[in-house]
């Protein structure tokens, strides 16, 4: 029988698996991302020969693939394919893909970096963060947390009102004026759910989250995210949007089904990045998936061990945490980490399974059903050559 990987969207809440349950510890300090062992230098395995004949199975353009352990970090990894249908530019190792909603994960350790400097908590509120807004804030919004909210239970619609959807697209030339406004929409109308007691998938839940960052980080979330995650682990490839120029084929492009250079429409608006903007290498984006595969396994890094512990752990009757879902394989010998991104025109996933001491990386640049499964088929055949099942 092939084993499912996919979890995606809505998936997560008719999940009843077990969560990964943890003991909090004191929150002090925000320690160094250098602090951690540096992999010893070693030539990466590459793992091109394992994806090449899943590009006609599935008919995608490019696809591309990563494994991380614990003690080495990243030791392989492959892309095969082109950046474009019809076109004979091979993708290369270092290309750039969109990362989708597996952003959401990166804005929760922002998070984390802001709680341990004491610049926000968990806790607060959303009454608290945004007390300019005062008397048009929903009385039913003003004590959702933070935390509720990178957890998908803060009450926010799982889709925008469309109205609200169309206009921001109009306002996309300055990110943090049009989040600002966005936000303020969302909370001038009533919570779709009751705010705490519900789990509902909800990029806006996000976007409310990283508005709130900025508003105690005083800096853009994009400002914010590059400055507390991308630069202390050596992100240089991070960036927003669509990777790559519109004006020549230098990254792989998306497809919808056609490829889509970088533009406006080629990605969701800038608004939202909180909940899945974010671009990166490979080799960067393990960077961070080590981060939380380490912390999964009781490591201190760009947070505390606690801090990790807290944004690894869901609440009751529920399979999604702080960015991440949480579910149990038996291949990963235990619980996992996951989750998935696409804006439409690119899919990726990550499973990160702690007791294997190891994660998972694949990516894709595409959207939809083809996508989804070539994804998935990279991820088994990564198990697969490291023993795994």
């Amino acid at each position: 029988m092939t084993p499912s990987f996919r979890l995606v969207g809505a998936a997560w809440a008719a999940l009843s698996l077990g969560c990964i349950t943890a003991r909090v510890e004191a929150q002090s300090g925000k320690p160094a991302a250098e602090a951690q062992p540096a992999p010893a230098a070693r030539e990466l395995e590459r793992v091109d020969g394992l994806l090449a004949p899943l590009l006609e199975q599935f008919d995608v353009p490019a696809l591309g693939g990563a494994v991380i352990e614990l003690e080495r970090g990243l030791v392989a990894a492959g892309v095969s394919g082109v950046r474009a249908r019809g076109s004979e530019a091979r993708v290369e190792l270092d290309d750039r893909w969109h990362l989708g909603s597996c952003t959401k994960a990166m804005t929760a350790t922002l998070a984390a970096r802001l709680v341990a400097d004491g610049k926000i908590g968990f806790d607060t509120t959303v009454a608290e963060a945004f007390l300019k807004l005062g008397e048009r804030v929903h009385p039913k919004w003003r004590d959702v947390k933070l935390e509720w909210l990178l957890q998908n239970r803060g009450g926010a619609p799982g889709k925008p009102p469309g109205t609200v959807w169309i206009e921001l697209f109009a306002r996309d030339k300055d990110p943090l004026e049009a989040r600002s406004w966005f936000v303020e929409q969302l909370l001038a109308a009533e919570p779709a759910n009751e705010p705490g007691t519900k789990f509902e998938y909800s990029n806006q839940g996000f976007v409310i989250a990283g508005a709130m960052l900025e508003a105690r980080g005083g800096k853009s979330w994009e400002e914010l995210l590059a400055r507390e995650v991308f630069e202390p682990l050596g992100m240089a490839s991070a960036g927003f949007g669509p990777p790559g120029s519109a004006d020549q084929l230098d990254q792989p492009r998306g497809h919808n089904p056609k490829p889509q250079a970088p533009g406006p429409r080629a990605d969701n608006p800038r608004a939202i990045g909180p909940a899945g903007t974010v671009h990166a290498s490979l080799a960067d984006w393990a960077k961070f998936v080590h981060q939380h595969l380490r912390g999964a396994a009781g490591h201190k890094g760009l947070v505390s061990s606690g801090l990790f512990e807290q944004m690894h752990a869901c609440p009751q009757m529920q399979a999604y945490a702080m960015g991440w879902g949480v579910a149990s394989r038996p291949w990963a010998g235990g619980d996992v980490l996951t989750h998935s991104g696409s804006n439409t025109m690119w899919f990726c996933t990550v499973w990160i399974a702690p007791e294997k001491g190891v994660a998972l990386l694949a990516t894709c640049n595409q959207g939809g059903e083809s996508a989804t499964k070539a994804c998935d088929a990279v991820i088994q055949a990564l198990a697969k050559a490291r023993g795994l099942m």
